[in-house]
């Protein structure tokens, strides 16, 4: 059995704490250490003992990359230096002119890149519940399908199965980036995806201390590609980013289970309170994609949103009398954060299909008591 197929076998948190991690030869660590060397000495011109340059490939992100490519039951991994980065690793595999159909309810900074910056790819923002209608007008220029499940910030969750086939069918690629639900929750290369992508900064991270973005996929040819541009453009994570996300993974699992029980006594909390016109949260029967979610997720993750009945007054009011929920941006980390995504994490796409409610709150649940956490929001939407 090889080393691949035997991290495979494994067990996830057996995998978190072990693929691409072993015992130091040298000392006996068993702690990856951080290999700080920009060079690598060479026994002769072009022979070296697997790295010469520390853009091109370092041990302690190979560690990294082995250990999240488990994870997501992947043959390759590639890290970046931002989960932006990432993205746009992906979108220069594409000609232009070649279409992306981006789900109407996504990351802004996704939006922005693939609208501002890539201009020369033509995108269309399409409503991804919708495969019937989305195969009914498949524009026939379409190369990627990029679908976030659950989304940001709106928690919509996609049927990954049936996009894919869909989109093979049709030969376009299909992306999806897997930052909310992490690979201890779904698996989109096991349900057809050809790429997935992680912004490492939020659950793989866990801490809120490091910035990173990552690529996962299976196809030799495809990793090639990508891992030339990801030495070509230099767009890496330092050793240190590294060794961080790398320690944040180990513990993911158990995070998750604390994230996702947090989150339900949240949900509990906002129902039926009457400051809140809508919570919305995987789980719930009426939620937009609930049955995707239930079929393809192991559980239904740490983050909820909600609307105020009182408008954008009533939900800045809030977003501005926790305690315990920081305001702020980002999410996925040990600590709750609250934020109003209309004039934060989503202001780029105000007046773009992607544009969201003013009435918006979306709060990433950490793993503090839950009953804490509870009352913080209880004694926070009395002033909605």
């Amino acid at each position: 059995m090889g080393e691949f197929e035997e991290q495979s076998a494994w067990g996830f948190e057996t995998a978190a704490i072990h693929a691409g991690q072993e015992p130091d030869p040298t000392t006996g660590a068993v702690v990856t250490p951080i290999s700080l060397s920009t060079t690598f000495a060479q026994d002769g011109v072009g022979n070296h003992k697997g790295y010469e340059y520390s853009r091109s490939g370092n041990p302690t992100r190979t560690a990294y990359e082995t250990q999240v490519a488990a994870l997501e039951g992947a043959a390759h991994g590639l890290a970046f230096s931002s989960g932006l980065a990432a993205e746009d690793n992906v979108l220069r595999l594409f000609a232009p002119g070649q279409r992306v159909l981006l789900g109407n309810d996504a990351y802004g900074g996704t939006y922005r890149l693939i609208s501002k910056v890539h201009t020369q790819l033509p995108w269309s923002a399409v409503d991804l519940l919708d495969t019937a209608g989305l195969a009914a007008s498949w524009p026939d220029d379409t190369a990627l399908v990029w679908l976030e499940t659950p989304t940001n910030p709106l928690l919509r969750c996609f049927d990954i199965e049936a996009i894919a086939s869909l989109a093979h069918e049709r030969g376009a690629m299909v992306v999806v980036d897997n930052t909310f639900a992490t690979p201890f929750l779904q698996q989109p290369l096991a349900l057809g995806a050809d790429i997935v992508v992680h912004s490492a900064t939020k659950y793989l991270g866990g801490h809120s201390d490091v910035v990173g973005g990552f690529l996962a996929l299976d196809d030799a040819d495809l990793a090639d590609r990508l891992r030339f541009t990801q030495n070509a453009a230099g767009a890496v994570p330092a050793p240190f980013d590294c060794y961080l996300a790398l320690r944040g993974v180990k513990t993911l699992a158990v995070r998750m289970e604390r994230h996702c029980a947090n989150a339900r006594a949240v949900v509990d909390l906002l129902i039926g309170h009457p400051a809140v016109e809508r919570v919305l949260y995987p789980q719930l029967p009426d939620h937009p994609g609930h049955a995707a979610a239930a079929k393809q997720m192991r559980d239904f993750g740490g983050m909820v949103s909600f609307t105020l009945r009182g408008g954008q007054a009533a939900a800045l009011r809030v977003a501005a009398a926790t305690e315990l929920f920081t305001l702020g941006e980002s999410l996925g980390a040990v600590e709750s954060l609250i934020e109003h995504p209309g004039q934060m994490t989503h202001a780029s796409a105000a007046g773009s299909p992607l544009e969201v409610p003013d009435n918006l709150l979306r709060l990433s649940v950490g793993i503090e008591t839950a009953a804490d956490l509870v009352a913080d929001l209880q004694q926070a939407l009395e002033q909605a």
